[in-house]
């Protein structure tokens, strides 16, 4: 299972107000390619949001992907979300990019941050990826995940 923060994983972590107050974010369109892949190997995936925002709503629904807002403390719904869905902890992903993300960091086995995270949790995460939040972190995950799956099931090493 992968489990997902939004503001700064799926976006650049800016947001833009318009003269009426309706936010928008930017997101790579590639991140949709990426899960997409991945959801063909039955890997299970959501997003996990501090924000309450109808923005994340609408790109979590496009994506196909099951989305928690309003979330205080994410590792309580991380631990639900794995009972839900059958899955280990330790053998979930969850990615993130700030300090809000640090509980749910320690609940799972495979904690990632984007290549632009916050230093302050870089010692609670194993992997940085190469791309920033928002262009195509996500992808960049989801690739990784396919092509090591891939090469699994062909017999390879990994």
């Amino acid at each position: 299972m992968i489990i997902f923060d939004f503001d700064g994983v799926f976006t650049d972590n800016a947001v833009y107000i318009d003269q009426y107050g309706v936010e928008s974010v930017r997101c790579s369109r590639s991140d949709g390619l990426g899960l997409a892949r991945v959801r063909g190997l039955d890997i299970k995936m959501c997003i996990v949001s501090t924000e309450v925002n109808p923005v994340v709503s609408a790109r979590a629904k496009k994506l196909k992907v099951k989305c928690w807002q309003a979330v205080t403390d994410k590792s309580i719904v991380v631990r639900k979300v794995c009972l839900e869905f059958g899955v280990d902890p330790k053998k979930t992903m969850f990615v993130g990019n700030d300090i809000n993300d640090i509980p749910a960091f320690k609940m799972v086995g495979i904690p990632v941050g984007v290549n632009d995270s916050y230093d302050e949790i870089l010692p609670h995460i194993s992997y940085i990826t190469h791309r920033q939040g928002g262009y195509g972190a996500v992808r960049e995950i989801c690739d990784t995940v396919y092509q090591r799956r891939f090469r699994k099931s062909i017999g390879g090493d990994l």
